[in-house]
Order: C-alpha cells, then sequence, then structure tokens
C-alpha cells in the first residue's frame, strides 16, 4: 500500500502509473501534466471515486493551489496563469523562421529539458497548462487565462469576485513548488534563494500573441472543445517537438504539424484509459506523417 507517490514520469509513459496511483486511494504529487492533458477527464473520475487527493507540482498550479479558497470556489472570478515568453518573445515571425534547437532550449529563466524547454518557446507548454488546470480546479474553462510575465516571478494569480487577485511569488526555483508538495498543509525550509524584490525592480506584464504563437491558441481551442481534441493536440505536439529537435523541421512547424493533426483527426471522447493511449496512438502516426511532408 502507498500513501504518498511522486508522479513525475515524463509523457504519456506516465498515464498508467498515475492512474494506478490515483486508483490505489492517498495523495498524488502531480508532475506529469500528460496525465491531465491527455485524460483529464479519466483520470479525475478515478482520483474521486479513490478519494484520492492531488497535490498540483508544476510552478503556476502549485502557485493556484496556495492562492485558491477552496471552500468557495463560487468567488474565483478568474484563475491567471503566468508565462516568461520564453526566449523569442520580442522576436518577429521573420526572425523565427530560422530558429534552431540550440536557441529554443535556451530558457531565460528557468532550468528545463529539451522538450519543455521548447513547449516554453512555443508557448505550447502554456496551453498545456491551462488545459490541466482545468482538471485541476473547480472553474469552467472561459475562467482561466494567460499573461506573460517576463520576470518570472510571480508564478500564477487567482482573482476574486470582489476585486482581489491573489498570487504567489517566489524564486524561478522548481525545489518552492516541490517541497511545498512534500511538506503540504505544512511548509518545510528550503535552501532556495530568497525572493529580493528591491533587487527585482520591476514586474511586467503583457497579452500573448496569438499571431506569433499559435500554439497557445491551438491548446485553448482544444481545452473549449474537450474530448479527445487535448490528447491529439498533447501527441502531435510531441512528435511535432521531437521532430524539431532531430532537426527534421523548422520551428514555425510545429503549430502547424500539430494544426494539420488536429484538422485531420477527430475521434470520439475517450471513456477509459485504453481509448484515450489508442487516441495517443493514431495521433502520432497522423503527426509522423504530417513531419514527413515538411522540407528543412
Amino acid at each position: 500500500d502507498t500513501d504518498w507517490t511522486m508522479a513525475a514520469i515524463v509523457g504519456t509513459a506516465g498515464l498508467k502509473p498515475v492512474m494506478a496511483a490515483l486508483e490505489a486511494g492517498g495523495t498524488v504529487a502531480l508532475a506529469n501534466k500528460e496525465s491531465l492533458v491527455s485524460a483529464g477527464e479519466v483520470m479525475t473520475a478515478a482520483a474521486r471515486a479513490a478519494g484520492t487527493t492531488l497535490l498540483p507540482v508544476d510552478s503556476e498550479h502549485n502557485a493556484v493551489f496556495q492562492c485558491l479558497d477552496r471552500t468557495a470556489p463560487e468567488r474565483v472570478r478568474r484563475i491567471i496563469l503566468t508565462a516568461s515568453g520564453g526566449p523569442f518573445r520580442t522576436k518577429s515571425l521573420d526572425d523565427m523562421r530560422a530558429i534552431t534547437p540550440a536557441q529554443a532550449v535556451a530558457h531565460p529563466n528557468w532550468s528545463m529539458g529539451a522538450k519543455i524547454s521548447v513547449d516554453s518557446a512555443t508557448l505550447m507548454n502554456k496551453g498545456l497548462e491551462l488545459i490541466e488546470a482545468f482538471h485541476l480546479f473547480p472553474v469552467r474553462a472561459d475562467q482561466l487565462d494567460v499573461v506573460v510575465h517576463p520576470q518570472s516571478v510571480v508564478h500564477s494569480m487567482v482573482e476574486y469576485v470582489d476585486g482581489s487577485t491573489l498570487a504567489q511569488l517566489g524564486p524561478a526555483d522548481m525545489r518552492v513548488p516541490i517541497s511545498y508538495a512534500l511538506a503540504w498543509p505544512d511548509r518545510m525550509e528550503t535552501p532556495c534563494e530568497v525572493l529580493d524584490l528591491p533587487r527585482v525592480g520591476r514586474l511586467d506584464f503583457e497579452a500573448p500573441d496569438y499571431v506569433r504563437f499559435p500554439a497557445l491558441k491551438l491548446a485553448l481551442e482544444a481545452l473549449a472543445a474537450g474530448g479527445a481534441r487535448p490528447a491529439i493536440l498533447n501527441a502531435a505536439n510531441e512528435v511535432a517537438v521531437a521532430a524539431f529537435l532531430a532537426g527534421a523541421v523548422k520551428f514555425l512547424e510545429i503549430a502547424a504539424i500539430v494544426s494539420d493533426t488536429l484538422a485531420r483527426y477527430d475521434p470520439a471522447a475517450p471513456e477509459s484509459l485504453d481509448a484515450v493511449l489508442a487516441i495517443d496512438a493514431e495521433a502520432r502516426a497522423r503527426a509522423a506523417e504530417r513531419v514527413k511532408d515538411c522540407v528543412v
């Protein structure tokens, strides 16, 4: 028997282990976003049936968890996830046509793996996080929003109906949300650098640009449509990012491959984990065929 599980296997490889942990009950600290992106309805139903407590480990969702009054969700107007904007926040579309994998993985604030770094550069990562937030928190899809915040000091915000907005601030260090999940409902001391606001000096915010970063819009549309769309989005994106990192496609083709896969494949909503995995496999196959059409 397991009382507490940290689910951190990357990608869809983590779906079956996460489901097993959820069905076992206890507490699951979730660092695998694909579980809720691809199989949100299936996973949350399993968690409810087993009485499992889900603790978000992603910095943005962990920040929301710390700010959200879970006893009165009707008082929440919006949940606002922050995005750094990635390394190409100020670049034009013409500039992004020649982006290399080495440039895309060079995140300005966070130290992350190659795949998630590319997702941050396209803003797909923020789109996936919106879908995950929809399943984690008791809000409608239209109550979720994104704001670009290049300093990565404010990790997320919860806006209430009275006009108050609560924000969680901290260093860009994953040890903070991980320690919170490990110690919850208490807190533990960490060796993280203390946030020095006078040294930070300023906090900037701007709206995302859906023209230069269409991946975020694709994720919003998948969230609104529901059903199998988020699973297809995630699978196609994983194939496209892997192809980009391998030098098989250009940076701007990542979102195009995802868009084409969504346009060509529209199965019924999955009602089981096996159905989710079948949709994932088919979406990957179709995205891989689309990759073959690309010329680098």
